[in-house]
């Protein structure tokens, strides 16, 4: 009994924070994370209450982890996709419209001059107007009082007013005082010497449209482009987020200065991907079968410098890099031009700096795929080589009859696996070149260097309008197309999926 009161209990409590969470997120308008949270909730509640479903209680926390930080991810990013979400489009339409209306001017009709006076009972305002004078009750100025009311008065305060100097101590304190005249005017700091009266900046009508206190232009709602448009065509900023269909995906192949950066980047990220692996796997098993030569004495000494690069973290490699590539002071550029007068712009060529990524990047990845052809290679018999050796071929005919064949279909699946990997390879990217030189021409940040990942990030987070929603179009593109090409590789290499 003790066992079950406990066990509902504990349930209960679980259930009762969960909902306080949805609320919680309902309450600040997180509709998407507050939906998502109740289906977890309830389907956690569902598995652990049926009896029938008793089994499925192990694999519910994993499957629920799956469907917090992978499937809603994509489908949060796919949703994006289809929106016009960026810097300038954050905000929903209520949001925005009370954003709009609670924007105040200054206005230079209704303006006074003013006098500080200290006296006994705290600071006095004297205000001098045109056709009236105002004088405020005592403040203390200390940071207390936001609001006063001001009075007409015919003479000013006993005593001399406060030079400017002192006036400059206190602005911040002026600053946020609000002075409300008889009329229900507001009157707020507008220099050193003057007070002017608040105004609504904008006017709502019934119609759902905003006229300019100040110019008098009238502005629509457009809920297909998500902004405030005038007749003339302006906008006011911020707008808000509306579905906009497929136009980031539509850009990205119809407009030039985005279609062209894109296949550019694209095919290069392709090649990189592929000539990583190539070189990665080159260098690892020529290393590995080198070591497994009887001849060479030594072998755990080699082994262990020849895993240092996979030892050492990634960053601090490629910081390093960064530094021996340096074209006026890297120790690489001083070697070249001792020996061949040469000084390669590594970083300002594209080309260059493509090899230049490909160098550094076989350099971190040789390790893991000697240590992969290493075990691959002792569990090879003996005897295979013996009877190729017996039959007159070398180390080259038995590399590619014999090792190869027999490597290369345990090793597709950590293939395409690296693949995968360096296809989104974000980390030598930014830590190397930042995506430069950059693309002349395009409209959104894009350098030769950049891959698709990188590419991403910089327009939705280093372009001037943050582009959130091409971003994520782009984002879903990528996931397709390393979802495809991973599909085909396992299906040619006859891995089971």
């Amino acid at each position: 009994m003790t066992r079950m009161i406990l066990k509902w209990g504990a349930l209960a409590a679980l259930v009762g924070m969960a909902l306080y969470l949805i609320l919680a997120l309902y309450a600040q308008q997180e509709f998407v994370f507050a939906m998502l949270f109740l289906v977890l909730t309830a389907s956690a509640v569902f598995v652990f209450v049926n009896k029938k479903l008793y089994a499925h209680r192990y694999i519910f926390p994993a499957v629920a982890g799956m469907a917090v930080f992978v499937i809603f991810p994509l489908m949060y990013t796919v949703g994006i996709g289809f929106t016009n979400y960026s810097a300038s489009n954050l905000l929903s339409f209520e949001q925005v419209k009370d954003n709009l209306m609670d924007r105040t001017y200054q206005s230079d009709s209704v303006r006074y001059n003013y006098e500080l006076f200290n006296t006994d009972a705290g600071y006095v305002i004297y205000l001098e107007g045109q056709h009236q004078n105002l004088v405020s009750a005592p403040l203390a100025l200390d940071g207390s009082d936001t609001s006063a009311p001001v009075l007409p008065a015919s003479d000013k305060p006993a005593g001399e007013p406060l030079a400017i100097r002192d006036i400059i101590q206190l602005r911040s304190e002026l600053s946020e005082l609000d002075l409300l005249t008889e009329d229900g005017r507001e009157l707020s700091m507008a220099s050193l010497r003057a007070f002017a009266a608040i105004n609504a900046q904008f006017t709502l009508h019934d119609n759902g449209s905003i006229t300019n206190n100040q110019t008098d232009v009238t502005y629509f709602p457009d809920h297909d482009t998500g902004f405030y448009r005038s007749a003339e065509g302006q906008t006011l900023s911020p707008g808000w987020t509306v579905n906009i269909g497929w136009d980031n995906y539509m850009k990205v192949v119809s407009d030039p200065s985005i279609r062209g950066p894109f296949f550019e980047i694209f095919v290069w990220t392709l090649s990189f991907a592929v000539a990583t692996v190539v070189f990665t796997l080159a260098l690892g098993l020529l290393l590995a079968n080198l070591l497994q030569w009887d001849q060479i004495r030594g072998k755990g000494f080699y082994r262990t410098m020849l895993i240092l690069p996979y030892a050492v973290p990634a960053f601090i490699s490629i910081l390093v890099f960064k530094g021996l590539f340096n074209q006026n002071f890297g120790e690489i550029n001083l070697v070249l031009e001792g020996l061949f007068g040469l000084r390669p712009d590594w970083f300002s060529d594209p080309a260059l700096a493509r090899t230049m990524i490909l160098i550094v990047n076989t350099w971190l990845g040789y390790p893991y795929m000697m240590l992969l052809c290493m075990g691959l290679l002792q569990a090879i018999p003996r005897d295979l080589y013996e009877a190729s050796a017996m039959d007159g071929a070398g180390p080259v005919n038995n590399l590619f009859n014999v090792t190869l064949p027999l490597i290369i279909k345990p090793l597709m699946p950590l293939l395409i696996a690296s693949f995968a990997f360096n296809f989104n390879n974000f980390v030598l990217i930014a830590l190397l070149t930042g995506g430069a030189p950059d693309i002349i021409g395009a409209s959104t940040p894009a350098g030769t260097t950049d891959l698709l990942v990188s590419y991403t990030y910089r327009i939705a987070f280093q372009d001037s309008g943050q582009n959130f929603g091409l971003a994520a179009a782009i984002a879903t593109a990528i996931f397709l197309v390393v979802g495809a090409l991973s599909l085909i590789n396992l299906k040619l290499s006859k891995v089971k999926v």
